[in-house]
């Protein structure tokens, strides 16, 4: 969700509950703001253009000194400030890396509590409320499903295998605006169908965290055509898989895909809708228990 300014629209704001293991339990991070004098949790306005991921990765490093990395998204805020709507976006947190808190006017002080703690520091019960719903939640995984970036027209590809129409233009700068996104995550492996237009929309991202692209055929559109059973069955093996990833495909292919997954409970599955626009994407937190399935505790939808 991109932020688009207009004067009726609400103030939009992008925050998290920032946790890390203590030896008595997990810590929260809560911040003190001098020019409010309470207690909050770290958040902060979505900048016009910026990317609600983005701006929640953003605020917490100006307040806290700290990357994070997101988690499962957490109940939206809605309230009145100055009288105006606000619509608070939130997601559970860990830390990534520690770049150094620098106090200031904003965020003079920042706290490692326990929930109990947490719970009776902040100003807010809005913000106690989510952070005992953070708490809450089992730890989880991302895996991303990725439509890929606006392609070059078929019109205007003169080559004689769609499989090697590129990316366009526009498509280029979605695959750049994509960067931010899939790092906020902490994505790691990353998958690909062996289209170049779907290898491309990976590729900056790959290049940026020095990664190698695993290409599937079996996900691109003929593999699906000819095996879309098998297209099915390499996302379950990658569902199956601990760790932070990202799956790029195709429009046809994704019907089939949202259908297995949607036969994972746990989760409201309304975000499966297979109608993605290029370069949109949902994200699947899955927890893990012994050997058995993932359940998927939290799906979103984002689009660039």
């Amino acid at each position: 969700m991109n932020a688009v300014s207009n004067s009726n629209d609400p103030i939009l704001a992008a925050g998290v509950v920032l946790t890390r293991p203590g030896r008595r339990g997990p810590q929260i991070a809560v911040v003190h703001r001098p020019h409010r004098a309470d207690w909050s949790l770290p958040k902060g306005k979505v900048d016009p253009g910026e990317h609600v991921l983005h701006a929640a990765v953003r605020e917490c490093d100006e307040e806290t000194g700290i990357v994070p990395t997101l988690g499962p998204p957490l109940t939206t805020q809605h309230y009145q400030a100055l009288g105006q709507d606000k619509l608070v976006f939130y997601w559970r947190a860990e830390v990534n890396a520690e770049e150094g808190f620098a106090p200031d006017e904003e965020v003079d002080e920042v706290r490692w509590v326990h929930l109990p703690e947490a719970r009776g520091l902040l100003t807010y019960p809005r913000d106690a409320d989510l952070v005992q719903e953070a708490m809450d939640l089992p730890l989880s995984t991302p895996l991303i499903v990725l439509r890929h970036a606006k392609a070059l027209k078929r019109a205007d590809f003169d080559g004689s295998a769609d499989s090697q129409r590129p990316l366009s233009g526009k498509g280029r700068s979605q695959a750049k605006s994509l960067v931010p996104l899939l790092s906020a995550y902490g994505i790691r492996d990353l998958y690909s169908s062996d289209a170049v237009r779907c290898q491309e929309s990976l590729r900056r991202y790959a290049q940026t965290i020095s990664a190698t692209i695993n290409i599937e055929p079996a996900l691109s559109e003929e593999g699906h055509e000819q095996h879309p059973k098998r297209a099915a069955r390499r996302l379950m093996d990658l569902m199956n898989e601990r760790r932070p990833s990202v799956v790029c495909t195709h429009r046809p292919v994704l019907p089939t895909l949202m259908s297995d997954i949607g036969a994972l409970n746990g989760a409201d599955t309304g975000a499966l809708d297979p109608k993605l626009a290029p370069g949109e994407f949902v994200v699947l937190h899955r927890h893990f228990v012994g050997d058995n399935r993932p359940r998927l505790i939290a799906i979103e939808r984002h689009s660039l």
